[in-house]
């Protein structure tokens, strides 16, 4: 166990401090590697929605999520298997993405921005406790989305297959492929390297289990420190790569890609938690099961993928300017459909 701990430890800090240095390498300032973002900016490039500024097949998504497939084989840890409340998934992923995009990133994203200085982050973070807390309220009554079953390899194979294709994409550039000009979207590394940095983050992440939100709740549920340790030593190495490139500025104010609203920071990460905490997973972690062969974790990205079009398409998503008009309603319904869900699946399996 020790050994396993010091792997999440070392994990965590070289992740922490590749996000960071990325932003040294083209990719947007405190955005170096944000799961939720690179999604959205997927979901643009793909014309899921037309919000010109965020439109980019970043090839870090798929980096991570071919590594992972390609540890889990190697190590055999790759299984088929699904089939645990697909469509309640779908949903609670899509509603996740939006609080997501309220805040403007996952908890990979909010630790990140934290160790470059943005003070919104840890209203973020504040959030994403609560929101784990209120998770764990609805586990210790015995909720459960069903037992996943095997499936065949095929399906398994899926989500691997579509992240190549995406690479493909993004190789090839064909003219349905929608790329952004200026903005967010216009700012990255070049594809190989952030092809290069998502291998690495997609082996590290599948051989330790990292979690984002997984840390908070077994910290808080069964007091266990592992999936902790490595946000933890993520927000070292980030802080210490910031440190070294003077990428700290510490305040609310003038954050790059943030908006300093307090309530809606923090109510947009308590849906992230919640939703996490539910599913089992943070969008990082949704993502690696997805490449070990979980079909359950496929459609949450699907969910994620649909909750960025959602946010772009009905002026739910936030921007530095501040909360897009219809958000905080989007969240509320949000934290609304995740409570029932919580009451309605308790013991349904048993």
């Amino acid at each position: 166990m020790k050994n396993l701990k010091l792997l999440m430890i070392a994990a965590g800090f070289i992740f922490g401090g590749l996000a960071a240095y990325m932003t040294g390498l083209g990719n947007p300032v405190n955005m170096g590697i944000c799961i939720a973002c690179f999604y959205r900016d997927i979901a643009g490039g793909l014309g899921l929605h037309r919000a010109e500024v965020v439109q980019y097949l970043r090839p870090e998504i798929m980096g991570i999520g071919l590594g992972a497939a390609l540890s889990a084989f190697v190590s055999k840890d790759f299984r088929p298997r699904g089939g645990s409340s697909p469509l309640l998934r779908f949903f609670l992923s899509a509603f996740a993405m939006i609080g997501a995009l309220v805040f403007l990133g996952c908890p990979v994203r909010a630790v990140l921005r934290l160790a470059g200085g943005d003070l919104n982050a840890a209203v973020g973070l504040l959030g994403v406790a609560v929101g784990a807390l209120v998770g764990i309220y609805f586990l210790k009554r015995g909720f459960n989305l069903g037992r996943a079953v095997e499936q065949p390899v095929l399906l398994g194979w899926l989500i691997p297959m579509v992240m190549f294709g995406l690479l493909l994409l993004a190789v090839f550039q064909p003219g349905f492929i929608f790329s952004s000009e200026k903005g967010p979207g216009a700012a990255h590394a070049a594809l190989g390297i952030s092809l290069a940095v998502g291998l690495v983050i997609g082996i590290l992440a599948q051989k330790t289990r990292m979690c984002f939100v997984g840390g908070w709740r077994d910290l808080f549920l069964v007091k266990d420190s592992y999936l902790f340790s490595g946000i933890a030593a993520f927000f070292a190495g980030a802080l210490l790569v910031n440190l070294i490139m003077g990428g700290v500025n510490i305040g609310f104010v003038d954050q790059p890609v943030a908006h300093n609203d307090g309530l809606w920071n923090f109510m947009g990460m308590v849906l992230v938690g919640l939703g996490a905490t539910l599913l089992g997973g943070c969008p990082l972690r949704q993502t690696i099961l997805a490449s070990e062969g979980d079909t359950d974790a496929g459609i949450c990205i699907l969910g994620i993928l649909a909750g960025a079009a959602f946010s772009h398409n009905f002026g739910l998503a936030s921007s530095p300017a501040g909360v897009g008009a219809f958000g905080p309603t989007a969240v509320i319904i949000g934290l609304v459909f995740m409570v029932i869900v919580g009451f309605t699946m308790i013991e349904r399996y048993d």
